[in-house]
C-alpha cells in the first residue's frame, strides 16, 4: 500500500499536481496511548515501547451488570482508549450496554465509527435513521445471539421489549468512537440553544422548549 502511495506521488510531481498521502494502517506492532504525553496528534501519542506492561491491552469488567436504575433504565459500559490504551491507533473498541425491562439506550450517533451490536440476553428492538430527505427509520428486534449493523454518523436507538432484563455488546471500528446524544446536544448544550431557533425547528411553542431544556 505504502508504494501506492509512493507511486500517486511521483505522478503528481510530474503532472505538477499537488497531493497528501497518508498511511491508513499503524506503523509499528503497537501504540499504547500516553494520556499525560503533551504531544498533540490526531489520536493519543505513543508510550515508549520499553514501558509497555500487558495491562496495557487488558480490561476487566465487562461480566459485571451495570447499573440501570436511572432515568433511561440502561448503563453502557465503554472499552475504549480511555479505558484500554493499548487500542491506540487500533481502530477498534467496545462497549457493554445492559437494559432494566422496557429500558432504552436513547438516540444518539458515533460520529467516527459504525457499531456491530450483538444480543447476548433478553430481547431489543434496534433501528437507525437514514439521511435527509428520507429519513427512513429501518428498525428490527433482535433476540438472543443476533446482530445488527448501525452505520457510521447515524442516529440509532435500541430498546429493550421484553420483561426481563437485556444485555448487548457493541462494537465499533474506532478507538474513540464518540458518542452524542441527540436529546443532549439539542436541548442540553452549554450555552443553550436559543428556544426560539429550537421552536421553529420543532414547531412547537417557546414554553415547550424551556419545558425540556429545564430537564438538561
Amino acid at each position: 500500500m505504502a508504494k501506492h502511495f509512493l507511486l500517486l506521488n511521483l505522478i503528481a510531481v510530474t503532472f505538477g499536481c499537488v497531493v497528501l498521502a497518508f498511511e491508513p494502517s499503524p506503523l509499528q506492532d503497537f501504540c499504547v496511548a500516553d494520556p499525560a504525553s503533551p504531544a498533540k496528534v490526531n489520536g493519543l501519542a505513543c508510550k515508549d515501547p520499553k514501558s509497555v506492561e500487558a495491562d496495557d491491552f487488558f480490561f476487566s469488567g465487562l461480566h459485571l451488570t451495570g447499573n440501570t436504575s436511572n432515568t433511561f433504565g440502561s448503563k453502557v459500559t465503554p472499552v475504549n482508549v480511555a479505558q484500554l490504551p493499548g487500542l491506540n491507533t487500533l481502530g477498534i473498541s467496545l462497549a457493554r450496554v445492559d437494559y432494566a425491562p422496557w429500558g432504552i439506550n436513547p438516540p444518539h450517533t458515533h460520529p467516527r465509527a459504525t457499531e456491530i451490536l450483538t444480543v447476548l440476553e433478553g430481547s431489543l428492538q434496534v433501528g437507525f435513521v437514514t439521511s435527509n430527505p428520507e429519513n427512513r427509520l429501518i428498525t428490527k428486534v433482535l433476540k438472543k445471539g443476533d446482530t445488527f449493523v448501525f452505520p457510521i454518523g447515524l442516529v440509532h436507538y435500541q430498546r429493550n421489549v421484553g420483561y426481563g432484563n437485556a444485555v448487548a455488546i457493541g462494537a465499533l471500528s474506532s478507538q474513540n468512537p464518540g458518542v452524542i446524544s441527540i436529546a443532549n446536544a439539542v436541548f442540553g448544550s452549554e450555552p443553550v440553544i436559543s428556544t426560539d431557533v429550537l421552536a421553529k425547528a420543532f414547531q412547537v411553542d417557546d414554553t415547550v422548549v424551556a419545558q425540556i431544556q429545564s430537564k438538561f
